[in-house]
């Protein structure tokens, strides 16, 4: 099967895979446990947060990095345990309509909470509306969160403008780094706390990360032991954290190969899928996913006919509930456009003979659908 779903999860990468095995299999030791292979165990995954920390960029030395089951305890972490012991008067969060379900979800238990939810407008090419954020977001603002790459539809959210509008009022500033994280840079001098996941580059599934900057205090979300950093509980596994670390370093060695070979991707696939139309801005996004729509196409019967090819309707959270997306609907789109739409996602183990042959089936179970409704 030729797989056009990268922003669902990523293929795992062969070194983080060796790399995790003795951890699985031999080195067993709990790494929280005094003895030799506890501190072994420790001081593997000490070499994993440095990689994570390299990876993320300039500014990353200006706070520490906590690993956690994954970017949806980050989010909820980020959002509940910062707005936990909130200053008088700081009652509101502001977000976007198009954010991750794990951000959303959270914003509306803490609204349920007795919170003030604020939801930034957007643009029909999905940004943030800029000026409209700045009439909203005020002292009284708690917390911005905003997605720097999202997973629908790619594009890339003007973050450092939030994340000054949220600063000049005495604001947080939260960013869901999951899908902009190894592949474009990310603006950690304007984020107070970010979220990163490993499954997204190449790294496993069931854990992620949340970064926070010096001097920002946030309560635990999990109470417990304390074993990570004092303030987040539970046993961390080795194996999941070297091989997000090996993936992190992975991305440091191919940077400018991956950028490079998922420009030629979508160069190809934008070329092939002519007469449809891109969901989004077409010039502020990341170019490894592409979110297209055509008229009179079913989505759900398109993907589920040609089985050679893994691709999506939007995100994997949501595509069981039978629901139009959430984010497409936020840009206007209607309840049939949000149907006839598709994401291809793409990046460093695609080849470029595999997405011709993919868009080429694509291309053929379109015009098969369309011949049958005319």
């Amino acid at each position: 099967m030729i797989y056009l779903d990268y922003q669902a999860t990523s293929p795992l990468a062969a070194e983080a895979a060796a790399a995790m095995r003795p951890w699985i299999e031999t080195n067993f030791g709990n790494p929280h446990s005094p003895h030799r292979i506890g501190r072994e165990a420790a001081a593997a995954i000490e070499v994993a947060r440095g990689h994570v920390l390299a990876a993320l960029g300039e500014g990353a030395d200006q706070g520490k990095l906590y690993f956690t089951s994954g970017a949806t305890e980050a989010a909820n972490w980020a959002l509940k345990g910062a707005v936990a012991d909130l200053p008088e008067g700081r009652t509101h969060i502001a977000t976007l309509p198009t954010e991750h379900a794990c951000v959303l979800d959270t914003a509306y238990w803490l609204e349920a909470e007795g919170r003030v939810l604020d939801r930034l407008p957007i643009s029909p090419d999905g940004l943030a509306d800029v000026e409209a954020a700045a009439e909203i977001i005020d002292n009284c603002t708690a917390m911005v969160a905003a997605m720097l790459v999202n997973n629908e539809i790619g594009v890339i959210q003007p973050v450092e403008d939030l994340s000054r509008l949220a600063r000049e009022q005495g604001a947080l500033f939260f960013c869901d780094a999951v899908q902009g994280f190894g592949r474009i840079p990310i603006p950690v001098h304007s984020c107070d706390l970010i979220a990163l996941s490993a499954h997204k580059v190449h790294g496993p599934k069931g854990i992620g990360a949340l970064w926070i900057r010096s001097g920002v205090e946030i309560e635990p979300l999990l109470h417990g032991g304390g074993q990570e950093g004092g303030i987040r509980s539970g046993t961390l596994s080795p194996a999941l954290c070297v091989g997000f670390g090996v993936a992190a370093q992975l991305i440091n060695e191919k940077r400018a190969e991956d950028a490079a070979h998922v420009e030629s991707l979508w160069n190809i696939a934008n070329e092939a899928m002519k007469g449809w139309t891109i969901n989004g801005s077409t010039e502020q996004r990341y170019k490894g996913n592409l979110s297209l729509r055509r008229d009179g196409i079913d989505a759900t019967r398109l993907i589920s006919e040609i089985r050679e090819v893994a691709f999506s309707a939007g995100s994997a959270c949501a595509s069981g509930s039978g629901r139009p997306s959430h984010v497409l609907a936020a840009l206007g789109l209607s309840d049939a456009e949000a149907r006839s739409s598709i994401r291809l996602g793409f990046g460093r183990y695609t080849s470029e003979e595999e997405l011709r042959t993919a868009l080429t089936l694509i291309l053929e179970g379109t015009e098969r659908q369309r011949t049958l409704a005319s």
